[in-house]
């Protein structure tokens, strides 16, 4: 074949002999792609980065872990762990709702808590706002998992558009959105407002702080309400008083209790030793009401301690701002004046590498209704219980609280009524890791075991 154009030819022959005599892989129709699921994205978006961090909702090991019982640091633990279980939240159980219920919004706590705007919960306050110290979620993340949920909330399966996360913008913008409480008086009604304006929190620190405030009444005055505001990302705010007066620190004088390091700061620790709980709590924006007819008093020139907390976790400057409403009545109309409930043991030990449940009956020599319970212990506690003692209900659990840096306060509607030398129990779990006896006392290094509250007396 010494023809050059024959040898071409032939060869073209060969290759179209060849072709024709396999199928052509390019007649196949290639395997669709799957999109990825919604709940996948989820979690891949917004979980992973925003909650399942260290000390929120990663592991069972988080120190927040018994406070909210929830982790979320996969796919499916995600799943298993939201779908219609139950919260911890006493707000949102009263109100039926679940964690994520399936194609409810409205009956899904976690739209609720993800969504910072307070409007799109009717009024009812649900705690602080995920997440905790953090930014909120954008339109378009907010958006998807509203979709997501209104979809049936499935595992598997993509049942929202992707591009529905390409709005970046924020939908809540803290200092835009973030409005004063007005006073009583613009209210139409009488008492007294405090506040702490603005102040600044350092990017990745946790911000606790203390001041105290004057009332300024030159009357003795009768709160019957309590009304707190915060800003976004706080954790708690909580009133107190002082057992020694005369101890008590100067005032509008602003006491850190970490300094800028992280550490300690041990006077403000030790301050207090000397606190009485007044209201408040780790809901930070409260409004409570005492029974009718009942009040707390006031004396002349009262004042409070007030304490903030707050969270950030972002590489930026957050700021913090409270109010609090202590609304008044007139002397004529109480017919009860709460006291305050401030039991307390001081003569236990806690043995080393042990876990040890300390029980302490208190009894009160007449017939008492009880408004308000709540706990203070330290580091090494672990769950704080108090029961009823002695009468009909003896034993029955009527507070549980296993945070011990933000103890929950419970106000009951229904006063619970005791009879004279009956009483409360505390019934407090702690676990000593240390390889010392740990007893009572006053610093960091020693432990508490104390029930406030409120109570008026029976006749």
């Amino acid at each position: 074949m010494k023809n050059p154009l024959i040898k071409i030819l032939f060869l073209f022959q060969l290759i179209f002999v060849f072709s024709c005599s396999r199928p052509s892989e390019t007649t196949l129709n290639p395997a669709p792609i799957e999109p990825k699921a919604s709940f996948a994205i989820i979690q891949e978006q917004i979980l992973t980065p925003t909650c399942a961090t260290s000390g929120c909702h990663l592991s069972s090991a988080d120190a927040s872990y018994l406070q909210h019982g929830l982790v979320l640091a996969s796919s499916s633990l995600s799943y298993a762990n939201l779908i219609d279980k139950q919260p911890k939240n006493l707000n949102a159980l009263n109100q039926k709702l679940l964690l994520v219920s399936k194609s409810n919004l409205n009956s899904s706590f976690l739209y609720h808590k993800l969504n910072w705007d307070n409007a799109h919960h009717a009024g009812i306050d649900y705690g602080a706002s995920m997440p905790l110290g953090g930014k909120p979620l954008t339109i378009g993340q907010l958006e998807f998992v509203k979709r997501w949920i209104e979809a049936g909330a499935p595992e598997k399966g993509s049942v929202v558009d992707e591009a529905v996360l390409s709005n970046s913008t924020t939908h809540y913008i803290p200092d835009a959105n973030f409005v004063p409480l007005e006073t009583p008086q613009k209210e139409g009604k009488t008492g007294y407002q405090l506040s702490i304006p603005k102040f600044p929190i350092q990017a990745n620190f946790e911000r606790e702080l203390f001041v105290r405030l004057p009332l300024g009444n030159t009357q003795p005055v009768y709160i019957n309400r309590i009304k707190l505001k915060s800003r976004s990302n706080s954790h708690h705010l909580v009133l107190y008083d002082f057992k020694n007066k005369l101890l008590a620190p100067a005032l509008n004088e602003i006491r850190d209790l970490r300094n800028s390091d992280n550490s300690l700061n041990v006077l403000t620790y030790l301050q207090l030793a000397n606190h009485v709980f007044l209201g408040g709590g780790t809901d930070p924006n409260s409004d409570y009401t005492f029974p009718e007819g009942t009040a707390l008093e006031m004396p002349v020139q009262a004042s409070i301690d007030v304490n903030p907390h707050y969270f950030n976790r972002t590489t930026e400057i957050a700021y913090g701002e409270n109010y609090v409403n202590l609304y008044s009545i007139p002397a004529a109309e109480v017919k009860n004046i709460v006291k305050m409930i401030d039991f307390n043991n001081t003569n236990f030990g806690l043995p080393a590498n042990k876990t040890t449940v300390i029980t302490t009956d208190f009894t009160f020599g007449k017939k008492v209704a009880i408004v308000a319970l709540t706990s203070h212990f330290h580091e090494w506690g672990k769950k704080f219980q108090i029961k009823i003692k002695g009468g009909a209900r003896d034993g029955e659990v009527i507070y549980e609280n296993t945070d011990w840096q933000h103890p929950k306060v419970i106000n009951f509607t229904k006063p619970i009524e005791l009879a004279a030398n009956e009483g409360l129990s505390s019934v407090v779990t702690y676990e000593n890791n240390t390889n010392h006896l740990i007893t009572f006392g006053f610093t960091s290094q020693d432990e508490m075991n104390i029930i406030f509250g409120y109570y008026y007396e029976l006749k």
